[in-house]
């Protein structure tokens, strides 16, 4: 199996043969009807899809990190959630609770989102652009409104921020995505 590790964090990510990861922006008018279009996909191509809302997320990789442990807890069978994508999603909240992890999903609006599909199906990709723009932007540069919204988010202080290093959010935040296997 081959394997991608991000040149940050140390966080192993598995290969396209587990999920595959991309950026999109789309508009949901309503959470439930939304989510029934992307069930529907997932059941017809055999896959399942996670949307993290990446104006909550430190970037790709941490996306890739709380994919990559929710498919551990579900192949090790620990998973704490009903389902896969919940589970994904709690990874990427660093906390147990469903009513916080919610937030790092789907929302009424626009979105701009790391759409992941595990396994990786290009015709799921394909149905998903109906209703989805798949685009290259770039948003691994985390602005300063962002940073706060994130500090605020996974509770990082002042001071780990300084001791880890100006440049480290991303790290700190994929530290409390590790945590929560701790805390389970």
């Amino acid at each position: 199996m081959t394997r991608r590790a991000s040149a940050d964090s140390g966080v192993e990510a598995l290969a396209s043969e587990e999920f595959g990861i991309r950026a999109a922006v789309f508009r949901v008018p309503a959470c439930s009807s939304f989510l029934g279009k992307i069930r529907a996909v997932a059941t017809a191509r055999n896959t399942r899809i996670v949307c993290f809302n990446a104006d909550l997320m430190a970037g790709r990789g941490h996306a890739a990190a709380a994919v990559s442990r929710a498919l551990r807890a579900a192949r090790a069978r620990t998973m704490i959630s009903s389902s896969l994508e919940m589970e994904a999603l709690l990874y990427a909240s660093g906390n147990r609770q469903c009513s916080v992890a919610e937030r790092f999903g789907i929302h009424e609006g626009e979105n701009r989102a790391y759409v992941c599909l595990c396994p990786p199906s290009g015709a799921a990709f394909g149905d998903l652009s109906g209703f989805m723009t798949f685009v290259d932007e770039d948003w691994e540069v985390i602005p300063a409104e962002k940073r706060e919204r994130l500090r605020e988010a996974f509770g990082i202080t002042d001071e780990e921020l300084q001791a880890a290093g100006p440049g480290r959010l991303a790290d700190l935040v994929l530290e409390r995505v590790a945590l929560l296997e701790v805390y389970r």
